[in-house]
């Protein structure tokens, strides 16, 4: 179905919502978008978000309301019920607040055109994971960000205030130092218009390059088919995520990098694409911008649960190399995040086991060497990386995968 036919343009930009647990991000997400992203059964069970969520919320303009009540995701107006007008659709990614799956985040962040910080007026500031989800997207280079001071419903007006001083003195020296603040109650859609014209205001629509070589991140990897179809009626694999640049249509063939591990060995896949999606809509042509699904003529058992998250995809011979080992510039910071004690970073030496983050895929490695501020590591995972590639560098601590620094691909 074509743009003009459905009244309402695709989906053109990414805008995560990060935060630490329990802050409301999946709570704002259904407030903008009328979609709960908590669909996993094991979410459901245990009240937080594991996967990354995804929703498509369209914002539209009142042409006779003034100021931040002009914007609502509703093609009528809720204040005086005229009509709106449609000005872009925005995909959500609803990323885990938990402490255990900080790596999730940092795949997420790498969707990501701009940031929602969520942070709960009637909790202390900052929370770990606040800290440390703050930290990614400096990491990932997401300087677009809008804070949320969410919950405000909880806290008396006193409160709201003491709690927002205590947002503006964490945000000094960060990448958010500037970013706007908007006290909101997700649960309760309050101040959700106001919310709407800082997103406008502050997270707008990069430009793409649509004529480059494609790359597209694969977030998601489905196998679609219900037990016990037929053969002949059985549908390809199914890969989630955004297309970076280019552009991608119905027949080209693509590949994927690194692809999977045949015999010991990591091989690339080549296939070709049989259908497009956005916003649940077929299309024929895929541009830069949004989350998509791709259909492709894959087995559905190569793909299922996920199994080829974290590769690129793109035209054969046309995508970053497949790297067994790297070398990075490292930065590392001075505490390690996430944690509730302030515990100091050491130093990285060889042999040690460091959790690599690097666009949308993560892999495990050992460090061969180290010196003058670069460390090489053999990956566990191969990556499709290229030069100038940042990376978030994890290393256990306690017993769990704690950020404690980033690099960039030598």
């Amino acid at each position: 179905m074509a743009e003009k036919e459905r009244g309402i343009p695709m989906p053109e930009i990414n805008i995560g919502l990060v935060g630490h647990v329990d802050h409301g991000k999946t709570t704002l997400t259904s407030a903008l978008s009328g979609k709960w992203t908590d669909t996993h059964s094991e979410e459901i069970r245990r009240g937080i978000t594991i996967r990354l969520g995804y929703a498509d919320v369209t914002v539209y303009k009142c042409q006779k309301c003034k100021g931040p009540a002009c914007w609502c995701t509703t093609r009528k107006c809720p204040k005086c019920f005229s009509d709106a007008k449609p000005v872009r659709t925005i995909s959500l990614v609803d990323a885990p607040g938990h402490e255990t799956l900080m790596t999730t985040v940092l795949s997420g962040a790498a969707l990501m055109d701009g940031a929602l910080l969520v942070i709960s007026a009637h909790e202390p500031v900052p929370q770990p994971q606040t800290r440390e989800h703050l930290t990614a997207l400096n990491i990932v280079g997401i300087r677009n960000i809008v804070v949320v001071q969410n919950k405000i419903d909880l806290v008396t007006e006193e409160e709201a205030k003491k709690n927002y001083q205590q947002i503006k003195d964490f945000l000094k020296g960060t990448v958010a130092e500037n970013a706007p603040i908007i006290p909101v109650s997700a649960q309760h859609n309050i101040n959700i218009d106001a919310l709407i014209d800082a997103i406008e205001s502050n997270i707008k629509t990069p430009e793409r390059d649509p004529k480059a070589a494609p790359k597209m991140v694969v977030a998601r990897s489905f196998d679609v088919n219900k037990p016990g179809t037929p053969l002949k009626n059985l549908i390809g694999g199914v890969l989630g995520g955004s297309l970076l640049q280019g552009t991608l249509k119905v027949g080209d063939e693509i590949e994927i990098r690194p692809g999977i591990k045949i015999k010991g060995k990591y091989s690339p896949l080549k296939t070709k694409i049989t259908g497009l999606q956005k916003s649940m809509v077929d299309i024929k042509e895929l541009t830069p911008g949004g989350l998509a699904g791709v259909l492709t003529e894959l087995d559905p058992a190569v793909v299922k649960s996920d199994r080829i998250a974290g590769n690129v995809l793109g035209y054969p011979d046309r995508l970053p190399p497949v790297l067994e080992e790297i070398t990075i510039k490292e930065n590392l910071l001075e505490r390690v995040v996430g944690a509730k004690e302030e515990l100091k970073v050491e130093p990285v030496r060889t042999g040690d086991v460091l959790m690599l983050t690097i666009g949308v895929i993560r892999t495990v490695g050992s460090v061969t060497s180290v010196g003058g501020g670069k460390v090489t590591v053999g990956l566990k995972i191969p990556v499709a990386a290229e030069k100038g590639d940042r990376v978030a560098i994890s290393r256990q601590v306690a017993g769990r995968w704690r950020l404690i620094g980033w690099g960039e691909i030598l």
